[in-house]
Order: C-alpha cells, then structure tokens, then sequence
C-alpha cells in the first residue's frame, strides 16, 4: 500500500514537473523568443505594417478605409455615407474602416457578399457603381468614358478590405481630385504614379496603388 501511494507520488510530481516546464519553455520563453526576433527583424509587419502621417498612425497598409463626409445625423443608421470627393475613393465594399487621413479611424466587420455573378442584387449594385464613378468623376473638362472603368472600380474584394485599387482607376480620378483640391492636373497625376506599385518580381499579381498612401501624399501636396 505504502508503495503504491509512493508511486504514484513519485508520477504526480513527475507530471507537475513536466507541466510547469513545458509551461515555461513553450508559454513564456518561446513566445518572447519568437516576438523578440519579429520585433528585431520585422517590426513594421509585426505591428500590422502600420502606416504613419503627421507622427501619428492613421491605418494599415494592409487594410482598405473608406473617405466619406461626416454623417449630417450620426446617430441615424439609416444615411447612406457619402463619398468625399477630394480624396481618391477606395473599391466598393460591404465594411471598410473610417477616413483615416483624420483621426477617426475604426475598423468595422467586412468580407464579401456571397452572392452569384447572375445575381439581380449583385447586377444592381454594378451598375449602380458604374454610374456613380462616371458621374462622380466627369469634370467640366473631363468626361469618364463608361467602357474605360475598370472592374475594381465597381465590385468589392473577397475580404472587402482590399486597400489597392488599379492605376487605371486611380487615373480616372485624378481630374476630380485635381479640381476639387484646386490643384493641377498633371501634379496629381503625378502623385499616382509615384505611389504605383508594379508586379511582385515582375510577373506575380496585377499593379496596384494603395489608397491610404496616396491620400497621404494628396493632402501632403495640398498643405504646401
């Protein structure tokens, strides 16, 4: 009797042992190891690939936001945001976070509809969309071709955070930009293509133009 109460004495304590270890090594040490190394080597992407604008961080860069003009009732979930027009204006999306060229930056739920590509909801929202970036982006000198807006301009993302748009929309706002910020056209122009990614090594993906960094160069542009 005495044996066996010392046995198993002996494998409870062995247990104890075993778990207080490897609550050690695989809870704390490997943990602060493994941070400390993203910390050193990676910092930026282990922060969430922060991106910064008057000292302060305004957003990701791997997260799309929206730049709509303040709600004339905030408390009324009913009104529609609206776009604000001096921005360059990101892919439509069923969530996307607050305008982050402010301080009012707040990332809400997203992903995609779900809904087929015969679907008469789906097929509404793009011409809706296609009709809304035609007329938004038509100036008195410049007038959006229908068959020039690209796919991007009028569907959302799988996620529905997708912080890129193609260069070919980003160029089709620059004359509204331009004219809404009182700016020359060939400075904003400009402005997209200095902040125009191309493919990864080359041949991998589509180029691309993230939104958030463009509007932070566009109101860096504005405020000289």
């Amino acid at each position: 009797m005495n044996n066996s109460l010392g046995n198993t004495a002996r494998l409870l304590g062995a247990g104890l042992r075993a778990l207080l270890v490897l609550t050690v090594v695989c809870g704390v040490i490997y943990p602060l190891v493994v941070t400390g190394i993203a910390q050193a080597a990676f910092g930026n992407k282990a922060n969430g690939s922060e991106i910064k604008s008057g000292g302060k961080v305004v957003g990701s860069e791997l997260i799309g936001q929206s730049y709509n003009l303040p709600k004339k009732d905030p408390n009324n979930a009913d009104e529609q945001a609206q776009p604000d027009l001096k921005w360059f204006q990101p892919r439509p999306s069923n969530g996307l976070a607050a305008n982050t060229v402010n301080t009012q930056y707040q990332l809400i739920v997203s992903g995609a509809t779900n809904l087929s590509g015969d679907n008469d909801k789906l097929i509404k929202q793009v011409k809706d969309a296609k009709d809304a970036v035609v007329q938004d982006n038509s100036t008195a000198d410049y007038k959006v071709n229908p068959a020039d807006v690209p796919a991007d301009a009028v569907t959302s993302s799988g996620s529905g955070l997708d912080p890129q748009i193609s260069p070919e929309y980003a160029k089709i706002q620059v004359h509204r930009v331009a004219e809404k910020n009182h700016l020359d056209v060939k400075q904003v122009a400009k402005l997209v293509d200095e902040n125009s990614d191309g493919r990864i090594l080359g041949f991998i993906g589509e180029p691309r133009v993230n939104v958030l960094k463009l509007n932070i160069a566009l109101k860096e542009l504005v405020q000289k």
